[in-house]
């Protein structure tokens, strides 16, 4: 079949608003710091409520969502799978996610309410967010296109799709798929306390038939593992991909490309937001590899861009950032 994707990615589809935050706040609401923790729809209301006088940063958003934008605006095709409802955050959410080049064929006329994630940045830079997964929670196997999913390079699962029945079998039957296609698949963990919680369900999704690549950061691979050493980590996430990429913040990632295990460095930065960095890794570095590069130069864009992403508020770069940043590594 004709690949006309680069990706075929799927994800809850949230709207992220995007708050500035004292730790003390954190501790306030009960909220464990760096971790992404579900919430219904009246506690979510709560702590709006107590954000009001606050400003806040709104984007579409959702793990997936930011990665496929990611490649995206460096060129490639992308196609995201995901749930919105007909409310203003959903016709919201569908738009922005074209006008950013991603393609999608959401039924935004949905009866319910569309996910939304606060997402809380703390002045050591950290992340926490409290999700509220609304329509998004009803993601299924229905979501899913398998024509336009067998004409991708890759199928990219995140790991959010666990915390539910249906989404989880959607994930199953994606990479199912993949595998009947000859498409390769890619998964990200997503958030450590996800891997912990839900460590049957990650189970289900890596055994028996592995994946070709995970992403995970070190402490999502340390949980994954059950271990604080992070070679030990590495060991055993070999058992459950033909690949991996696991990001260490600014000491760079460690790869294996399923022959040789390689770390490229980190590039210096002064961060004040790692909101969306992981995403915006695995964006670029399944661009980078979808385009034929190698697993250390993909690494090396995927770096620089993490590196940009973080001196500023919000999830993901422009065009224009993300154009720049793929030519200083060189196109060809």
């Amino acid at each position: 079949m004709t690949q006309r994707y680069d990706v075929y990615g799927l994800g809850h589809a949230l709207v992220d608003m995007v708050y500035e935050v004292e730790d003390e706040f954190l501790k306030a609401i009960g909220v464990e710091k760096g971790r992404m923790e579900l919430v219904d729809a009246e506690q979510q209301q709560g702590l709006r409520e107590q954000l009001a006088m606050r400003s806040a940063l709104r984007a579409c958003g959702g793990s997936a969502a930011n990665s496929l934008i990611a490649v995206a605006q460096y060129g490639g095709k992308a196609w995201h799978a995901c749930r919105v409802a007909g409310d203003e955050t959903g016709q919201f959410y569908a738009a922005d996610m074209r006008e950013n080049g991603v393609i999608n064929r959401v039924e935004s006329g949905a009866p319910g309410v569309s996910g939304q994630c606060l997402v809380f940045i703390t002045p050591d830079a950290e992340r926490t967010m409290c999700t509220f997964l609304g329509e998004s929670a009803n993601f299924s196997s229905a979501d899913l296109d398998e024509a336009e999913l067998a004409a991708a390079q890759y199928v990219y699962v995140e790991g959010y799709l666990v915390t539910g029945p249906d989404a989880l079998q959607a994930a199953l039957d994606a990479l199912a798929m993949a595998r009947k296609h000859g498409v390769k698949s890619a998964f990200t963990f997503s958030d450590a306390n996800i891997v912990k919680f839900f460590r049957e369900a990650f189970g289900k999704l890596l055994d028996p038939a592995p994946v070709d690549l995970i992403f995970a950061n070190e402490d999502e691979a340390k949980e994954f593992a059950e271990t604080d050493d992070i070679e030990a980590a590495k060991a055993a996430l070999k058992q459950h991909c033909r690949a991996f990429a696991v990001t260490r913040g600014a000491d760079g990632v460690d790869l294996w490309d399923g022959e040789n295990d390689l770390h490229v460095p980190g590039k210096p930065a002064k961060a004040i937001d790692t909101n969306g960095a992981g995403d915006l890794f695995a964006g670029s570095f399944l661009y980078g590899i979808t385009q034929g590069w190698d697993f250390a130069r993909a690494a090396r864009l995927a770096n620089a861009a993490c590196a940009e992403l973080v001196t500023q508020y919000g999830a993901r770069l422009s065009a224009e950032q993300a154009q720049r940043i793929l030519a200083a590594q060189g196109k060809g």
